[in-house]
């Protein structure tokens, strides 16, 4: 479950437009009581207590100063000071030295550039470039000790002493061996560069000439007022200035970072959040470019009026803006200075367990070699020892040569150096002891696996369209061979997708619904469940719950202390969370689904299942959310997140 329960303060129920006001003022909610006057969290420490007789100032205050969001009839309570609320909210008072700062001056990338340039916003994620791919991938390439013995073999065979027949063919087996692989390694870095090209291409909106304007991320520089809108991917790490939002909030996804699919929130500054941006001017004290991507301390000076500024206030490159029409910003980090280019190290040279033991294998063939060539080496010259006053005319080695008028020797190096040769020849000879061919066959036998592992029906997923990419030939065989599993929590190798089972209530099990979900979208004729409508249009949630049809029925007649308990129970569930709703479209224009997006598929799961027992949050905003139960909709204010 998410970290960050709201206090909320039940408001009357929203009146249509039909509606004749009421003279006396709104009328309180009389079925359902607050679910949250009687209870108490454990995890927080902090006790919500019964009603009582205050008024509460003006529910349109500022939530992140703290202001109190009340009715007539309700009680607060004090907010417990957490990390989270001094750190990032309020940001780090430390002043920064000038000599551990970065100096931004807001919507003036010409002076932020001077007298230093920053790096552009271009990435580059591919290993190598025209000049640097063969020495580097060769040098790659003969980390494997067998690569280093074929390289040592092709140099005996140049040896004319050795008496070779053809010198030129023996470098040939290795040459195919070296130019397969640098092939398969140019490719997979060919389709790195055409990734870069492509991101360094996309378009950004940055402010210039009294208007945003759209500009290649490569261009985006440091200092420039980046507008982001909803579902965009952040082209650099940027300081929020303002949003959509009239407090200030972003969502914001960071899947992409750290894996995480729910939803996060960021904040702009209040003094920046009303500021049009032509008048946008300021400068931002930063932290230089570290890879802390859960940190970032920074002041904001606005004409001598200083902002802290803390995590909650940057949105770092490759996140998604979700749930937020549009957010402004200001790159404070671009390019290879950006925490995600920081923490990345590069395309990492591979190697498979197979590769590893075939390296021990070939180290310890080569020794052997060695030894038998040594033995071989080692009578040849104590023959030669033996025999030396007899190889002028011995036959089958004679060093004397009689074909002339005078005697002259054939090409003798003495017995030091035939004693040598003698070695090579065996190393030679006994070559096959380490078959170059098997390598041979192991690199177009990976090229086979890649292919047919991508025409591999079973791994195409039809939700995406996509099929399964093989990024590193060289480490195909390590697929299906894991030994060790590692996970930190549920869902790095589950789906993580959590459904609604049954429900407890006052001791009482209801349980006979069957639990589960009944499919991935609301549809069709059949559909009898919760839905809302807003301008002549339809909203269903997104997800199908099974239900109890005893609990349905005990909520339906809202009457009695069960159905009381069982009101306040699905209430809680639908307002103590984290869930915005988003609106999806459909085939039918008239029908729009809510999809429930969250921190925790816990979360998602218990809205789900409110809705299908007729409490559908319907809005979420940073100062209120609008719940409809069984036709009525509800605003309840919020007043405090409890940590």
């Amino acid at each position: 479950m998410a970290t960050h329960r709201p206090l909320l303060a039940p408001s009357p129920p929203l009146l249509s437009p039909k509606d004749p006001p009421d003279p006396q003022g709104p009328k309180l909610p009389d079925p359902i009581p607050s679910p949250l006057s009687q209870s108490y969290s454990r995890r927080t420490g902090s006790s919500r207590s019964r009603s009582s007789d205050k008024t509460a100032p003006d529910p349109l205050g500022e939530l992140r100063s703290g202001s109190i969001l009340d009715r007539p009839g309700s009680r607060h309570v004090g907010r417990a000071p957490t990390k989270r609320s001094g750190s990032e909210r309020a940001g780090s008072q430390r002043e920064l030295a000038d000599e551990e700062a970065r100096f931004v001056y807001i919507n003036d990338p010409a002076r932020t550039n001077q007298p230093v340039r920053f790096p552009d916003n271009s990435i580059r994620t591919a290993k190598y470039s025209v000049l640097s791919f063969l020495p580097r991938n060769l040098f790659e390439q003969f980390h494997r000790v067998a690569y280093v013995y074929f390289l040592i073999l092709a140099g005996l065979n140049q040896v004319p002493q050795l008496g070779v027949f053809s010198p030129v063919a023996s470098v040939l087996p290795l040459a195919f061996v070296l130019g397969v692989t640098a092939v398969k390694d140019a490719y997979e870095d060919w389709r790195r560069h055409r990734s870069d090209r492509a991101e360094n291409a996309r378009i950004a909106h940055v402010f210039s000439d009294g208007e945003f304007a759209p500009k290649p991320w490569r261009e985006v520089q440091v200092g420039e007022l980046v507008r982001v809108a909803a579902n965009e991917t952040l082209p650099c790490d940027m300081v929020v200035l303002s949003t959509s939002d009239p407090t200030g909030v972003a969502y914001v996804q960071t899947i992409n970072l750290d894996g995480e699919s729910n939803l996060k929130t960021r904040y702009a500054r209040q003094e920046t959040q009303a500021v049009a941006p032509h008048a946008m001017a300021g400068t931002i004290r930063c932290e230089r470019p570290n890879r802390n991507i859960y940190g970032f301390h920074a002041n904001l000076d606005l004409g001598g009026k200083k902002v802290s500024l803390g995590p909650s206030n940057i949105i770092l490159r490759g996140c998604e803006l979700k749930n937020t029409a549009w957010a402004l910003g200001v790159a404070v980090y671009t390019g290879k200075d950006t925490k995600v280019m920081l923490n990345s190290s590069g395309a990492p040279s591979k190697r498979s367990r197979l590769e590893a033991h075939m390296n021990r294998e070939t180290i310890l063939l080569a020794v052997a070699l060695a030894a038998l060539c040594t033995i071989v080496s080692a009578l040849a010259g104590a023959w030669l020892h033996t025999h030396r006053d007899e190889l002028d005319d011995m036959p089958f080695y004679r060093k004397r040569d009689f074909s002339g008028r005078e005697p002259d020797n054939y090409e003798w190096y003495g017995i030091g150096w035939e004693i040598a040769f003698t070695f090579m020849s065996a190393v030679i000879q006994f070559q096959v002891l380490i078959p170059i061919a098997l390598y041979i066959s192991m690199e177009l036998v990976r090229v086979g696996q890649a292919y047919f592992m991508i025409q591999d029906k079973d791994m195409f997923d039809e939700s995406t369209n996509s099929r399964l990419q093989c990024r590193a030939l060289n480490i195909n065989e390590d697929l299906g061979q894991i030994k060790y599993v590692f996970s930190d929590k549920t869902g790095t190798l589950t789906e993580n997708k959590m459904e609604f089972r049954c429900a407890s209530v006052q001791g009482v099990d209801y349980s006979s619904g069957g639990g589960g979900g009944g499919s991935d979208e609301y549809g069709g004729a059949a559909y009898n469940g919760p839905s809302e409508i807003v301008n002549d249009k339809i909203l269903r949630p997104k997800m199908t719950v099974a239900t109890d049809p005893e609990l349905r029925n005990l909520l339906r007649a809202g009457t009695g202390y069960k159905a009381r308990r069982a009101c306040d129970f699905f209430l809680a569930l639908a307002t103590c969370n984290t869930i915005v709703p988003i609106e999806v479209d459909t085939s039918d224009p008239s029908v729009k689904l809510i999809d429930y997006q969250g921190e925790s598929p816990d979360e998602q799961a218990l809205v789900y299942a409110a809705a299908a027992y007729g409490f559908v949050l319907i809005e979420r905003t940073s100062g209120h959310i609008i719940i409809d139960i069984f036709g009525e909709r509800q605003r309840y204010f919020l007043t405090y997140h409890l940590s």
